[in-house]
């Protein structure tokens, strides 16, 4: 079965939901809800967190129940365990209560986040999902343009506990319809014995299970040292560059750079490299934040503009090849709960992002780009031995 655009467009916008709602729901409403629980804005960030590490917790099973069942009836639940943390959230008098919420809503994006909305793409369409991929991280793509405004919108208007309880109400009518209309896909189709075998242009998995193993590894550590990456830039990034000698107008101007940099390279990734292997893709992509960061490190403030923007486009590639790799590596059996396994190291390494990033900048200031750019080069070297002792060999084309 070919993709469906209705399919992708309606799993698209209510990806945008889901993040708007929760990944990028504190940056706007962390200080009033803070000042008003009686707790720092840290702690704030520390609930987050958590939130963060109960869904890697939680993705392999999740990833798991998708393959056996289809992605239509893990994705109608996280609609309603989203409402019911965000209303917890907006009703939480104090600490306890604030964890709570967030621990509620971290089972939610454990199972209703990127690797689930994957997870369904490849129960229903199997070796043939990567564009339908691509077209979902499209449309998510804008989750901070749409939910940053709206939040602060919300929350100058109806206080940050109004702006949550309507961020629940959409959970419970949009995203809720928005799931329902899923098409569902037996149990049988998405068995991980009856994977749809690769044609055409897929490549065959690794032959043995030391092979599958070692390619597991690797993966796991590019997805978590780039998604260490990607959040560290987005908890400093304006402090950064003010600490590598941008004013902080450029530094905001950056910034604003970020999003539409990753947008315009899922097109190109969904023009241009859909003709290539994912492999290649996830090595140009890596290889931009350390090329930016050469640039920035060797040239000061007039290079931040470019800085932000290969690191945006880094980025953006970098998000649809943590959907397609594993899909073209392994195949699609048994796909939903091999990506809550990957992705598990990277959720921790993004709640530890902003904590450690941050120390770095207080200790070594513009030099923290070490950091992340050391991180890069080694996610390269691990990218480009991938075709050698993985077991791991693409086909000609």
């Amino acid at each position: 079965m070919e993709p469906s655009s209705s399919v992708v467009a309606r799993l698209g916008i209510a990806q945008t939901l889901a993040w708007g709602s929760t990944y990028y729901l504190p940056a706007m409403l962390a200080t009033p809800m803070a000042k008003d629980l009686g707790v720092s804005t840290p702690t704030i960030f520390a609930a987050f967190s958590v939130a963060l590490v109960v869904s890697a917790l939680l993705g392999p099973t999740a990833g798991r129940m998708i393959d056996r069942t289809g992605g239509r009836s893990v994705l109608v639940a996280t609609s309603m365990v989203f409402a019911i943390g965000l209303a917890g959230l907006g009703v939480a008098q104090g600490a306890a209560g604030l964890f709570a919420a967030w621990v509620i809503l971290g089972i939610g994006m454990g199972a209703g986040l990127y690797e689930a909305a994957f997870a369904t793409l490849v129960a229903l369409y199997g070796n043939r999902s990567r564009g339908a991929i691509t077209g979902i991280t499209l449309i998510a793509g804008f989750a901070s343009t749409v939910g940053w405004p709206l939040s602060t919108f919300m929350e100058a208007h109806i206080g940050w506990r109004g702006a949550c309880l309507s961020w629940a109400a959409l959970h419970l009518t949009l995203g809720l319809a928005l799931n329902l209309s899923m098409p569902r896909v037996t149990a049988t189709a998405t068995a991980p014995g009856n994977a749809t075998p690769p044609t055409g242009d897929d490549r065959t998995p690794p032959a043995d299970e030391r092979a599958q193993r070692a390619a597991s590894y690797a993966l796991a550590f590019v997805f978590a040292a780039t998604w260490f990456i990607s959040t560290a830039m987005a908890a400093h990034l304006p402090r950064l560059l003010q600490a590598g000698g941008a004013s902080l107008s450029t530094a905001v101007m950056v910034g604003a750079l970020i999003g539409p940099a990753q947008v315009g390279a899922r097109i190109l990734e969904f023009g241009l490299l859909r003709k290539v292997h994912p492999l290649l893709s996830a090595r140009i992509a890596a290889a931009l934040h350390p090329l930016g960061a050469l640039a920035f490190g060797l040239v000061g403030a007039p290079a931040a503009a470019l800085f932000g923007v290969l690191h945006g486009a880094g980025n953006g590639i970098l998000t649809i090849a943590k959907g397609t790799l594993p899909l073209v590596i392994f195949g699609p059996g048994g796909y939903g709960h091999r990506q809550g396994v990957l992705m598990a190291p990277a959720r921790v390494a993004q709640a530890l992002a902003p904590w450690v990033f941050g120390m770095c900048l207080d200790q070594f200031g513009g030099k923290s780009l070490w950091l992340s750019s050391g991180l890069g080069v080694a996610s390269i070297a691990v990218l480009l031995i991938m075709t050698q002792g993985n077991g791991y060999r693409p086909k000609a084309a």
